[in-house]
């Protein structure tokens, strides 16, 4: 296998046609049969893969560049008009989140992990929208499924429903319902947890305006969800980061390894296996 198969596997799986621009390959490969992947690898973890003599190392999390704000600004204005939001507006509420974090990485430290791939000459490729992707539909699915035609269904519920998948029952760290309680009717439940980052609080809100319940997170900062609190209309819940990027990543790493390629995993992938218990 090549690195450039590998990648078309995964973005065939996610349903998409391009490789996004969090993703890639840094150091091209071919006649991969041996692959180290995590959630984050650096040079510690390059280091480690060429010692025990892998043919590919595998990051999730991208290195931080900006090539991917216009990605990210895109992708949550066509996410956000499918649920009944016009454009221009989307475009005005992620504009305030893009703009945080142009500004946040203009001071980053970028491309550590893929300069020390070139100098070692080890093959290096990123995998992260696709995998979120994945999780995404994986999650909106279960969940929908569970929830059906049932109006009243309570975020209690819904907990319990997301421990069915075996990352979040795997994982040391549960979902919590950050916005809500357990009694709390769900209403309309809509997983995100692609398009590079979240949002931000107004945009959120607009989620809820136009008729979301509950949003289920990967991930959100205290001080946005401190303003989507003070907002007192939606509920929300927060998946763990590393079992929900793992949700993903284990049905790429199946794929890949259908293929014929070995796959071991390091650095936050929380197994897709249901353990047994034992008497």
């Amino acid at each position: 296998m090549t690195t450039k198969q590998l990648m078309e596997i995964a973005i065939k799986l996610a349903g998409i046609t391009e490789v996004t621009p969090d993703s890639g390959i840094s150091v091209e490969g071919k006649n991969i049969k041996k692959i180290l992947m995590g959630v984050d690898m650096e040079t510690p973890e390059l280091l480690l893969a060429r010692q025990l003599g892998y043919d590919l190392v595998v990051a999730h999390h991208p290195e931080t560049t900006d090539d991917w704000l216009g990605y990210y600004e895109n992708i949550h204005i066509e996410k956000m008009y499918k649920l009944g939001i016009p454009k221009n507006k989307a475009q005005r509420l992620i504009g305030k989140k893009k703009k945080k974090l142009d500004i946040g990485l203009h001071a980053s430290n970028i491309a550590r992990a893929e300069d020390a791939a070139r100098l070692m000459k080890l093959p290096f490729m990123t995998v992260h929208t696709p995998a979120d992707i994945i999780t995404e539909k994986v999650v909106q699915s279960h969940l929908d499924k569970k929830i059906g035609k049932n109006e009243s269904v309570r975020l209690g519920e819904i907990m319990e429903w997301l421990l069915e998948i075996p990352e979040y029952k795997n994982d040391f760290k549960k979902p919590v319902i950050r916005i809500g309680n357990d009694k709390s009717y769900a209403g309309k439940v809509y997983v995100c947890m692609s398009g590079v980052t979240g949002q931000g609080a107004d945009a959120i809100k607009e989620h809820f305006e136009v008729g979301v319940g509950t949003l289920v997170l990967m991930h959100i900062p205290g001080d946005e969800l401190e303003e989507i609190e003070k907002q007192g209309i939606g509920n929300v819940i927060v998946c763990p980061h590393h079992a929900s990027d793992s949700i993903g990543i284990n049905k790429i790493i199946a794929e890949w390894e259908k293929a014929g390629v070995k796959v071991d995993t390091i650095s936050g992938i929380i197994s897709d296996k249901v353990s047994k218990k034992t008497n």
